[in-house]
């Protein structure tokens, strides 16, 4: 019966200490360098979307000056999403998002389905809540209010949805 040889020879040993063999130590230091970098990445990212969020909220807090020209580049584009919602069969479609923030109780209010949301808008959700009920109800539309994030289990944002046909089902 043959030996099987489990030492390497002198040739082996040198492969094997060259860079491209990790011992099992430096493999779990790689490992730990390479999760900590995926970390940075992801803490930088998280960094960056805050940041976004943050500015978000900072232009969606002020209201923007409606003249009959900036109406007008608001309703063509949202008359344009409607058309293509009602020839997919859809009845319903989500025409804002925003951070709860910019409601005074940070939607508590439209997670209780309480009447007097609307109230609780502060700046351009305001603004959108206004056209609604200025334009677009009477003409048969109608616009619910919707958290649609639970960060956390926590209210996140709010989805503004426009209704319209038979909405009773």
């Amino acid at each position: 019966m043959e030996t099987l040889k489990t030492r390497p020879d002198e040739k082996a040993r040198q492969e094997l200490a060259d860079e491209t063999f990790m011992s099992a130590a430096d493999l779990r230091t790689y490992m730990t360098e390479m999760q900590m970098a995926k970390a940075s990445k992801s803490l930088d990212g998280m960094d960056r979307a805050e940041k976004a969020r943050q500015d978000l909220i900072k232009r969606m807090a002020e209201p923007i000056d409606l003249t009959p020209e900036r109406l007008k580049d608001i309703l063509q584009p949202l008359k344009a999403k409607l058309k293509a919602a009602a020839e997919r069969g859809q009845t319903e479609l989500m025409v804002m998002r925003f951070p709860n923030t910019l409601c005074t109780d940070h939607g508590r209010a439209i997670n209780n389905s309480d009447p007097a949301w609307p109230d609780t808008l502060t700046g351009r959700p305001r603004q959108a809540y206004e056209l609604w009920r200025d334009q677009l109800r009477d003409a048969g539309f109608k616009l619910s209010a919707l958290i649609i994030e639970w960060p956390g289990g926590m209210p996140g944002d709010v989805g503004f949805f426009l209704k319209w046909g038979d909405t009773k089902r």
